[in-house]
């Protein structure tokens, strides 16, 4: 409790709430522009965060994370363009709704929707992230190394890419972070007799490779696509009576979402489609989706907030990202010092619940952000992208050489945004790259303590429980899908002739 009260108190400090609604108005332009993203702007906010202390620093990135995700949808309504991918499903009715001319009623019932959803996410956070990192805290290195074993078999369904290319994507980030010296035998690796990677390849700079320079370059290949704009005169508050039609759809949703953001395989995007897809399957008017029903911009809204606070909890508690976005608020905590896992909430629990009640002020602003604000952030969408995108390019130039003052650096993000442009143009995710480089380090390190735990012995690890249960989720996660896929696909033939 008396963590749970000191968190609170650190949002006491005036600079800090000044900060937290920068960030928040930050994170909601950068959610409006199509192409940008939550883990975008995070990946480019990132280096100028490490002059900050801790708590305002993940704050920053939290906050951006919560506000990003919801102002997609601004986008989505206006001009039938997705902010995020999270918002691709509030393009089927929110964008019909506002050339019926109620623009206002849609914006102001995905800012609910939003809101509800992601403090609801919030409270669960509190509850479930202390519970689960308790329960860890019992965790030895063979223990966490089968777990994060476990966090990187899920690499075959967190990108928006075929499960092979996934793991393909994985692979790379995993032999990027064998980059440099082992540290427990001191052996270099793969760096060429070059000092700067003796300490391996940094997070940051291919972070901000792989997500912002490699976006400049896809976005500069759409410079011909003209997006198709429609005026809006007035945001307002939805009737009671679309509260009343959709408060049940907005609670199922953030429960949908909140447990799919748990996952470390999904996100806000998968959550936005099943709660779209519930939504639909619930309602008493199902004919009215795709054209502009109230119900479908409340459940995909509501689902995809909802996510935020649901992958900040293996985030926090376990160390395993549960999304691209919180991978990067992850690579935040280790380049300032602190371990996600179960001693955050014994020796740092100040700390953890800042971030709870910080990422809970920055849902409840977006209430006044996003209806006093929403007219002014449509206009943001007007820049040219002849102007936006190079300017993403310095800010991406500049957030790189901040890290260490290293033109290494830079020559690293420019390198990782080619990679990752070619990847995407090639149908492979750059999500999971950025995971395996997070996770592989950490793999690496879990295994050798093993090792030196286990005297060698690694076939040991199969007699822990808690490892071997890992270890079976970690096949069922590999070998699951494509097993049980070619089953149905053998009975469902069988089944059609009656047999």
């Amino acid at each position: 409790m008396d963590s749970f009260t000191a968190g609170l108190i650190a949002l006491g400090d005036p600079s800090l709430l000044i900060l937290l609604i920068a960030a928040t108005l930050g994170g909601v332009i950068i959610g409006a522009l199509p192409g940008l993203n939550a883990t975008t702007g995070a990946a480019l906010l990132l280096p100028f965060t490490l002059t900050m202390e801790p708590v305002p620093a993940i704050a920053v990135l939290t906050a951006i994370y919560c506000a990003a995700t919801f102002a997609g949808a601004i986008t989505a309504i206006l001009i039938n363009t997705p902010g995020t991918a999270a918002s691709a499903t509030t393009c089927l009715d929110g964008y019909p709704l506002a050339q019926r001319g109620e623009a206002g009623r849609a914006l102001g019932m995905a800012v609910i929707s939003s809101t509800t959803g992601g403090i609801l996410s919030v409270i669960c956070l509190m509850l479930a992230a202390p519970l689960l990192a308790r329960a860890a805290y019992h965790f030895s290195p063979p223990e966490y190394f089968a777990l994060t074993l476990f966090g990187l078999s899920m690499l075959a369904g967190i990108g928006d890419g075929s499960a092979i290319k996934n793991l393909i994507a994985g692979g790379l980030g995993i032999f990027l972070a064998m980059v440099g010296v082992d540290n427990l035998t001191t052996v270099e690796r793969f760096t060429f007799g070059s000092y700067q990677l003796y300490e391996g390849i940094g997070f940051v700079p291919v972070m901000i490779g792989v997500f912002g320079i490699s976006e400049l370059l896809v976005q500069a290949s759409r410079l011909h696509v003209v997006r198709e704009q429609i005026q809006m005169k007035m945001v307002k508050l939805p009737s009671r009576a679309d509260i009343g039609r959709t408060w049940r759809t907005i609670l199922r949703s953030s429960g949908i979402g909140t447990f799919i953001g748990i996952l470390p395989a999904e996100g806000a995007t998968v959550a936005s489609m099943i709660g779209y897809n519930e939504a639909k399957r619930w309602s008493r008017n199902p004919g009215e989706f795709g054209k502009g029903a109230i119900e479908g911009v409340a459940g995909s809204e509501a689902a995809n907030n909802a996510a935020t606070g649901g992958a900040m909890v293996p985030t926090l508690a376990l160390g395993i990202p549960g999304s691209a976005t919180a991978a990067v608020i992850l690579a935040g905590l280790m380049v300032h010092g602190l371990r996600p896992g179960p001693a955050m909430f014994t020796e740092q629990a100040e700390f953890a619940y800042a971030i709870f009640w910080s990422m809970m002020l920055v849902n409840l602003l977006f209430l006044a952000v996003g209806l006093g604000g929403a007219k002014l952030f449509a206009r943001v969408t007007l820049i040219p992208t002849q102007l936006l995108w190079p300017s993403v390019f310095v800010f991406s130039i500049v957030g790189a050489y901040a890290l260490d003052q290293s033109m290494f650096d830079v020559w690293v993000a420019l390198v990782a945004g080619v990679i990752g442009f070619f990847m995407r143009r090639f149908g492979f995710s750059v999500v999971p790259l950025a995971i395996g480089l997070i996770l592989g380090g950490m793999l690496e390190q879990r295994f050798g303590q093993s090792m030196v735990m286990l005297n060698e012995q690694w076939w040991l690890m199969f007699t822990r429980p808690l490892t071997l249960l890992f270890f079976v989720l970690t096949a069922a996660a590999l070998f699951g899908p494509p097993i049980w896929g070619r089953l149905f696909r053998q009975r469902s033939p069988l089944e059609s002739t009656g047999e």
